[in-house]
């Protein structure tokens, strides 16, 4: 069965892309546009949205139930070329509301966006299908993008779904300690400095983890310092021992494919991390780099001369450490 998305057919997110855009003249305000406020709702089967789909030769199968699910990627957005068109729920795509749509998460749900690049976060309802690119796990309405500071492109968020019963406890407000240590906001500018590297999108790998579990692999602008980061395994008895955090030297930039670990606020996060990656994949040590760029510290493995060499070490690294690494270019 195809699934349509919306009623164009099936989309690939806009930012502008064909006749995809703004109006001319958008509303003011829209910076005061209330998030949307998450409510329990029962899954909408009608039209197929809980059943598998197939789009553009990919197949897709709908979450229908109430699991936890967090992503890190890339977001796009779309504006005027759908709206007040019929989404994939039924509903009329409104570009001034604050929606999005998802490949897999049920219709409707709610998640808060996050664009680590300034801290800023949204809460969307998702009520509609797409993006359909293999690099884009959501797509925005025009005003989540607004607010998020993304509507000058495609660019890297984390994802983080409410569910219904965190809905029901309460937990999900701001008041949460949990939800409030996973999306911690952090300083503006982390973008600073990116222009160096581009993302292999269409490499990164994107797994659900449970939701008190930190995020430790993100995107070229993520800006993220971890006070406790996933166990690891056990170092091997044959390893040999992880230099101290002060003998790590910063690793000057070079050309090819890197698999990126993560990335901090702070040198001694990543230094800590390195460690630990070390001790527990004594294969990589000899590979790790850490790379200091506009107030962000990143742990890479590499160079790779080619994409799939990188895409086997990112398969190593989830495998082996449980993240879930980003692989990225530099010229």
């Amino acid at each position: 069965m195809l699934l349509a998305g919306c009623a164009s057919g099936p989309r690939s997110g806009g930012s502008g892309i064909g006749r995809d855009g703004p109006d001319a003249n958008p509303p003011s305000g829209l910076g005061q546009v209330h998030d949307a406020e998450p409510r329990v709702e029962a899954i909408r089967g009608s039209g197929g949205t809980s059943k598998p789909y197939v789009v553009l030769g990919r197949s897709y199968v709908p979450i229908t139930d109430d699991r936890p699910w967090r992503e890190t990627g890339l977001a796009s957005w779309y504006g005027r070329k759908f709206h007040a068109q019929s989404t994939a729920s039924g509903e009329p795509y409104d570009m001034y509301a604050m929606t999005a749509a998802h490949k897999t998460l049920p219709l409707p749900s709610y998640v808060r966006v996050r664009n680590p690049a300034n801290g800023r976060e949204v809460v969307v309802r998702v009520n509609d299908r797409g993006p359909f690119h293999d690099d884009r796990i959501i797509d925005l309405s025009y005003t989540a993008a607004y607010k998020l500071d993304l509507l000058r492109g495609v660019a890297p968020v984390e994802i983080e779904r409410i569910t219904n019963a965190d809905i029901r406890a309460g937990t999900w407000r701001r008041g949460d300690t949990a939800m409030a240590q996973a999306a911690q906001p952090q300083a503006p500018g982390a973008l600073a400095g990116a222009s160096t590297l581009s993302i292999a999108a269409a490499d990164a790998v994107a797994v659900p983890v449970a939701l008190t579990s930190p995020v430790v692999a993100t995107p070229r602008a993520e800006v993220r310092e971890l006070d406790a980061l996933p166990p690891l395994p056990a170092p091997s008895s044959e390893a040999a021992p992880a230099p101290a955090a002060s003998e790590l030297p910063l690793a000057a930039p070079t050309s090819g494919f890197w698999v990126q670990l993560g990335a901090f606020s702070q040198r001694d996060g990543v230094e800590r991390f390195q460690q630990q990656v070390a001790r527990s994949l004594p294969a990589l040590a000899g590979a790790l780099n850490v790379f200091a760029e506009g107030g962000t510290y990143r742990l890479q493995a590499g160079p790779y001369a080619s994409r799939d060499r990188a895409r086997d070490m990112a398969e190593q690294v989830r495998n082996g450490l449980q993240l879930a690494p980003m692989i990225v270019e530099r010229r």
